[in-house]
């Protein structure tokens, strides 16, 4: 079994603070203790890059501060942590999009990476001033991959499709190392772009049996395109990992007992309407009640009930939580992209608890490890003076 990865989330949504933080899929986001300032979020990097985590996920979305700025704001304050900026293809043109990499890229010393989204919610996109539908945004972002791959290799592009049209295209500074593209989808239509353009593919955290099948789903159309192989995966996750069960489970318990029923109410009504596919298997796993929420054993669907995307958290010990890592790792799970309330705090009960378990198996090293001290080779005691 290979070296795993792990990433960690930066809350430039509605915040972080000591309870879940609804919103995302056209719901509004909820309030929180803790705003998305640039010293908190850079105490969140900062934390995440010491842990071992290799990268951080910023989403994107009419309820959180733009990716873009938020990273490019906070990429000083760390040295080697890269940034999963979450970005929509249809709202800038291919061309800017390539060149906005390749400067983040170039700037960072090579620490972006792409999370490719579509957009799965009609009524928000048209916020943006996109009216195209849900099938045609595919489309549209089949067209986009294609162009940006094509200016990354340096190719000088002309091309006219049904979404864009670009004449003698050249860039001038291309991005070193490219940066990796990640991509998440449910549907037929996104399973099509999957295969035929993305570094990594994503899924939302569902049992381990329903992540296999997603896997070879993707791993078949990869295939039919002749990229047999191309294609690594990973998953989007919270987590709530403690020395003890009891403890995780007390933690899960209490965050829920913090969601009240005209939330869960408000929130799952508005999440009805997404026409994500995925969002509506989220919306299974937790069934819009507080009961049944441990739907695989040390998974808890308690996040999903206010808040929109990845609605699941692992639960557990610290070996609990490994023990599931290497059930995802089984079915094909390379690398975990992580989250917690509040992120500041269950970055270190993950990165100190569950990380070192991984390592004591083989299945992952800090990427940058801190040397240990030497020895003092004569000893600490101070001699005795001579009488």
């Amino acid at each position: 079994m290979s070296t795993l990865k792990f990433h960690w989330f930066l809350p430039t949504n509605g915040g972080d603070g000591r309870q879940v933080v609804g919103g995302g899929h056209g719901v509004e986001a909820g309030a929180s203790g803790r705003p998305a300032s640039v010293p908190y979020l850079g105490q969140i990097a900062r934390s995440a890059e010491q842990l071992g985590f290799e990268a951080a996920l910023t989403p994107t979305g009419a309820w959180c501060e733009d990716a873009w700025v938020s990273t490019a704001m906070i990429s000083s304050l760390s040295e080697r942590l890269k940034f999963l900026v979450a970005f929509r293809p249809g709202l800038t043109s291919p061309f800017l999009s390539a060149q906005m990499a390749g400067t983040f890229q170039n700037l960072s010393g090579g620490r972006l990476l792409l999370n490719v989204v579509t957009g799965g919610e009609s009524h928000e996109q048209r916020m943006f001033g996109d009216f195209l539908d849900k099938q045609e945004r595919y489309e549209r972002c089949d067209e986009f991959l294609h162009v940006v791959r094509a200016l990354w290799r340096g190719e000088r592009v002309t091309y006219e499709g049904e979404h864009y049209r670009l004449e003698d295209a050249v860039l001038s500074q291309i991005p070193d190392p490219l940066p990796e593209i990640y991509f998440g989808g449910s549907s037929e239509a996104a399973g099509r772009v999957a295969a035929k353009h993305v570094d990594v593919y994503l899924t939302w955290g569902e049992p381990p049996a329903a992540v296999r099948e997603k896997v070879e789903w993707i791993r078949k159309l990869a295939a039919d395109e002749g990229r047999e192989g191309q294609v690594r995966f990973g998953i989007r996750l919270h987590t709530i990992a403690r020395d003890t069960s009891e403890a995780a489970w007390a933690e899960a318990d209490r965050l829920l007992a913090g969601i009240s029923d005209e939330d869960i109410a408000r929130v799952q009504s508005g999440l009805k309407r997404s026409e994500s596919v995925g969002q509506s298997r989220m919306l299974e796993l937790n069934g819009g009640t507080r009961d049944g929420l441990e739907i695989h054993p040390n998974l808890w669907a308690g996040v999903g009930l206010v808040r929109g995307g990845a609605g699941t958290a692992m639960v557990g010990s610290h070996t609990e939580i490994a023990d599931l890592i290497e059930q995802y790792a089984a079915v094909g799970i390379e690398e975990f992209v992580l989250s917690g309330y509040p992120h500041l705090e269950e970055s270190y009960w993950f990165g100190e608890g569950v990380l070192p378990e991984l390592t004591r198996r083989g299945l992952w090293e800090h990427p940058a490890p801190v040397a240990t001290r030497a020895a003092v080779p004569f000893g600490t005691g101070a001699s005795k003076a001579a009488s």
